[in-house]
């Protein structure tokens, strides 16, 4: 590592906390979801008003804009602060949170969706009609589909800084209702840090399964989108995933996650033995260098021989490990204790 990478880590580890969940309280999930609400509430009140909100034209008509009010929304992730606009008349009646109700059930996959890539108009008037679960009018779906368009093209559009010091990659499985079934969905994640420490989504794309190529695409995207460098990359074990961000930013260093190989180890192993070998485990991750690491390696391989599964997966990995050895200390602490998804 060199003297440009280190005092980038330095500086971003110096007020280090934990990167929050993006499904936690005010996590990522919940920021597009009270987008989502807002915008599509907004285009209700333009349909019955007859005017877009600032335009001048319809502002004779007899009724116009008058503020909001605050009412949380229940969903499967906890409650969510929205704004239901008013109007002078006091004829709104919204549609897709109808008065007196507060609860839409599976609200968080349907946003998943909606913001993730890959979704014709078609798709998202379809996700619409399941939000308002009413016999809502074709002009008020296009009109809220219109509205939810422009948030997510300037979501998913936007410019990303220059250098990220640390990025995520993961996948996250989801369920989602796909041509009248519920199926299970791959949404690909990615969150950045920053030179100042400031973490941030820099987007997830909706597929049908985890694979390199996808992979690919997506790191692609983002370097069109502004992305020069990335310092670390810090991904699970999956074939040909370091190879895929090599290919486009081959400076990089990859860096497998090491809380995915720890409960991807976990799960050989049986409930009584998996405190017992999680502490021989932590010997190799948190040994002082590479050479003392493989010592312990193979000290846990000759001791859990009723599980090589686990030494074999650390070996098979072990070039997208070694990296770790080299990083300052506070910054392996970080690796091995958190994770970002």
């Amino acid at each position: 590592m060199d003297h440009r990478q280190n005092e980038l880590l330095d500086s971003l580890l110096k007020d280090y906390k934990k990167p929050a969940d993006v499904l936690g309280e005010n996590g990522l999930l919940k920021q597009l979801s009270k987008a989502v609400v807002d915008r599509a509430l907004s285009a209700e009140l333009s349909m019955l008003l007859g005017y877009e909100k600032h335009e001048q034209s319809g502002r004779n008509s007899g009724n116009s804009r008058n503020g909001s009010s605050r009412k949380n929304l229940k969903t499967n992730m906890g409650d969510i602060p929205i704004e239901i606009p008013r109007d002078r008349n006091g004829e709104f009646e919204p549609q897709i949170i109808p008065k007196g109700h507060r609860r839409i059930d599976g609200f968080d996959a349907k946003i998943v969706a909606l913001y993730s890539r890959g979704m014709s108009t078609r798709d998202i008037q379809a996700h619409l009609q399941e939000i308002y679960a009413t016999d809502a009018s074709a002009e008020l779906i296009s009109r809220a589909t219109d509205a939810v368009i422009d948030e997510l093209n300037e979501w998913q559009n936007r410019p990303l800084e220059k250098l990220y010091t640390i990025m995520y990659l993961d996948v996250l499985w989801i369920k989602v209702r796909h041509h009248g079934r519920v199926v299970k969905r791959a949404v690909y994640l990615v969150i950045g840090i920053n030179e100042e420490g400031i973490r941030d989504v820099l987007g997830f794309w909706l597929h049908d399964g985890e694979g390199a190529s996808s992979w690919m695409q997506i790191v692609t995207e983002l370097q069109n989108r502004g992305v020069e460098d990335i310092l670390i990359a810090c991904v699970d074990d999956l074939k040909g995933f370091p190879e895929a961000i090599e290919a486009v930013f081959p400076d990089t260093q990859v860096q497998v996650c090491i809380v995915n190989m720890i409960r991807n180890s976990l799960k050989f192993v049986n409930w009584k033995d998996r405190r017992s070998l999680a502490a021989d485990l932590k010997q190799v991750y948190t040994a002082a260098n590479e050479k003392q690491a493989w010592i312990e390696l193979q000290k846990l391989e000759e001791k859990w021989v009723k599980y090589p599964q686990v030494p074999a997966q650390w070996k098979r990995n072990w070039d997208n490990i070694v990296p770790m050895y080299s990083y300052p200390q506070e910054l392996r602490k970080v690796l091995y204790t958190t994770n970002a998804i």
